[in-house]
């Protein structure tokens, strides 16, 4: 259950507070060019430790490569990547096993594993998971960039701040890898840290939303029923820890539209067959339509606050206000925005591969 993907699949392992963290890979073309600074490059996006709209532990997640790739191209054999952790302090954390903290999963996996779980950091249920996630997208993209498909995740909503404008993906890509909460529109960065920052200072958290792009990808990607398109990107994305809502196109705005709004008329341009409006997110019958897929991910406010929460002892079943301590994000969104962009281009590669697109 730790694996994801047909011809292209990601199996992660390891723990939050365990020695390290990371991916075995298994699909990638033999020869493929494969730069390990560029995975990096994903990995520090990702990274915590990045002043006040993330968590203080600090985690250089330095890539190591254990076997796949030498001279810079895929052996066809499996590629193995991996993290160290570094800077973990696991104090906080045996008091969970008998007060499980609300949010969070330490009271399903303690029925489920018999308290045999690794709960420090949350263990194998912590978004420090994602990190293999990120180096599995990243060779990925890498991939996929030599066919000219190309991948973009952003920040358009934190909390009741939300993106109005639709920015072009050329420009926003760009604004997007400097901004402290990963959005294009810069005149909603300031007021979404300001809304980090104040949750923060109340001890407390904020959720928001992700939009994420792909282009260039062929008409007809994609495998009905059950691996199509939306299957596939969905249950990748609810994998993410924190997931609570994915979208495509227009999403559950269809529900209120009539089928004449709704539907995408086609057209011609340069030659090319195109819709003049993409309320299906670039995907019809499960399969590519050669539009941009566009879809939202809709991230929970982040669990672990400081403030006073209820709970129960699970051993004598009283009750118990409990206070969480540590070292935690008060927004996970803009550090989740590289792992739904980076997950999308592992899921886009392994159905290309499915389709012999690639």
């Amino acid at each position: 259950m730790n694996e994801f993907g047909v011809k292209y699949r990601i199996g992660i392992f390891g723990s939050s507070h365990g020695p390290c963290v990371g991916a075995k890979i298994e699909g990638c073309p033999a020869g493929a060019r494969v730069s390990e600074s560029a995975i990096q490059i994903e990995l520090d996006r990702r990274s915590p430790g990045k002043g006040p709209v993330t968590s203080p532990r600090r985690e250089r997640d330095k890539l190591e490569i254990l076997s796949g790739i030498r001279k810079g191209k895929a052996t066809g054999g499996p590629i193995v990547g991996m993290v160290r952790n570094m800077d973990t302090d696991s104090s906080a954390y045996d008091a969970f096993l008998r007060v499980p903290r609300p949010g969070h999963a330490d009271y399903p996996a303690l029925v489920k594993y018999g308290g045999h779980h690794d709960h420090r950091g949350g263990g194998q249920f912590s978004g420090r998971m994602t990190a293999g996630l990120v180096i599995g997208g990243a060779i990925a993209r890498q991939v996929l960039e030599k066919k000219g498909v190309a991948f973009l995740g952003q920040t358009v909503q934190i909390g009741s701040i939300r993106v109005e404008k639709d920015i072009p993906f050329s420009i926003a890509e760009k604004i997007v890898r400097t901004s402290p909460v990963a959005c294009a529109d810069r005149g909603k960065t300031e007021a979404m840290v300001d809304a980090i920052v104040k949750a923060h200072e109340a001890k407390d958290s904020v959720g928001g939303v992700v939009k994420c792009t792909v282009l260039g990808l062929p008409v007809g990607v994609g495998e009905p029923f059950f691996g199509s398109v939306e299957s596939m990107l969905s249950a990748m994305m609810y994998s993410i820890p924190g997931v609570k809502g994915v979208e495509f196109g227009s999403g559950f705005k269809a529900a209120s539209m009539r089928g004449s709004a709704h539907n995408d008329p086609y057209g011609v341009r340069n030659g090319r067959i195109i819709t003049k409006t993409n309320n299906a997110g670039g995907v019809l019958g499960g399969l590519s339509t050669g539009m941009p897929i566009e879809f939202r991910v809709a991230f929970k406010p982040t669990s672990s606050i400081a403030r006073p929460q209820m709970s129960v002892d699970v051993v004598d079943k009283k009750p118990v206000e409990l206070e969480i301590k540590g070292r935690h994000d008060p927004c996970i969104v803009p550090r989740a925005v590289p792992v739904v962009e980076n997950s999308t281009a592992a899921v886009i590669l392994d159905l290309m591969l499915q389709g012999g697109f690639t």
